[in-house]
């Protein structure tokens, strides 16, 4: 492979099950030539977590550290709101954070990436100031060392969430205390649903400026690459294959070869399945490592 390539400045991977272990997705992923690795550490669905023993967590460790995987981010559950008024919910929803931070640190992961949660009719203001409370009550109990980044994840902004604006995500960052371990994670799809146009090389600079304007493309720590199934400005989060959906080839290759994100980790989180056949990741990786070389293969084509 040539190695000017974008894709061989980055790690790059998928999101996978841990349904055989945690050492098993280490063991995927190198299997699919990826070098990062994303993965919930139990079942998202859940608020229970089966707890991570020593010896497995060290199985991990070392299962990693032989391996090519460079990054690894744990991904939290579905079920949190860091920004409900309810206060039985927000501060369940504390502790299942601090709780999410703790397991990956013993697994060693570089960080955590998480949904911030919708204000339900209280208001945007209010919904950020609970997020950033609740950010720094995680921060304060989570301590430092080893301590992994905790990743903000930007939303389609269905409904009341919080987080489909670079404005909101910026609000958040200014505030929070521990700020330096705090970054962004930007999902192509979300964006894209949220409004901003992602299709073409000059809209990617534009997204990207809006960004750098609002954010700081500093922060920009984690990128979700994926295709979406609903048109521009839609609200609707649902992932498409890479070069499949309304985002298309254009768009996602100006994205991964952009000279500002050339070293930012790649997670791809695209359906598992296509044409009833179970090698969708294989795919969705070769469309990725052909658009950073900005050459076509055949495997897209199939």
């Amino acid at each position: 492979m040539n190695h000017d390539s974008t894709v061989d400045e980055r790690p790059l991977g998928c999101h996978l099950s841990i349904g055989r272990g945690l050492p098993a997705a280490i063991e995927e992923a190198e299997d699919l030539g990826c070098t990062a690795l994303q993965l919930f550490t139990h079942n998202p669905s859940q608020w229970w977590m089966k707890p991570i023993v020593e010896d497995r967590a060290k199985a991990f460790v070392e299962r990693r550290r032989a391996s090519a995987v460079r990054y690894v981010v744990a991904h939290t559950m579905y079920l949190l709101n860091l920004a409900s008024p309810d206060d039985a919910l927000y501060s369940r929803s504390v502790d299942a954070l601090v709780d999410e931070v703790h397991r990956a640190a013993s697994l060693g992961v570089d960080a955590v990436v998480t949904h911030l949660g919708a204000h339900v009719g209280s208001g945007t203001d209010r919904g950020i100031a609970r997020i950033v409370d609740a950010i720094d009550r995680v921060s304060a109990q989570a301590g430092e060392a080893g301590t992994p980044r905790l990743l903000l994840e930007n939303t389609a902004g269905a409904g009341t969430t919080i987080g489909g604006s670079f404005e909101e995500l910026a609000a958040i960052l200014s505030r929070v205390r521990s700020g330096e371990r705090i970054g962004v994670c930007f999902d192509t799809a979300h964006a894209f649903a949220a409004g901003y146009d992602l299709r073409t090389k000059d809209a990617v600079d534009a997204t990207l400026a809006a960004f750098d304007s609002a954010v700081g493309i500093e922060q920009l720590a984690l990128i979700h690459l994926n295709d979406s199934k609903y048109a521009l400005g839609s609200r609707r989060d649902r992932h498409a294959h890479i070069g499949w959906g309304e985002i298309g080839r254009e768009g996602l290759g100006a994205l991964v070869r952009h000279r500002r994100l050339r070293r930012v980790p790649v997670i791809l989180e695209t359906p598992k399945e296509i044409d009833g056949r179970d090698d969708a990741d294989r795919m969705n990786l070769a469309a990725v490592r052909s658009l950073a070389r900005g050459v076509e293969s055949e495997e897209e084509e199939r």
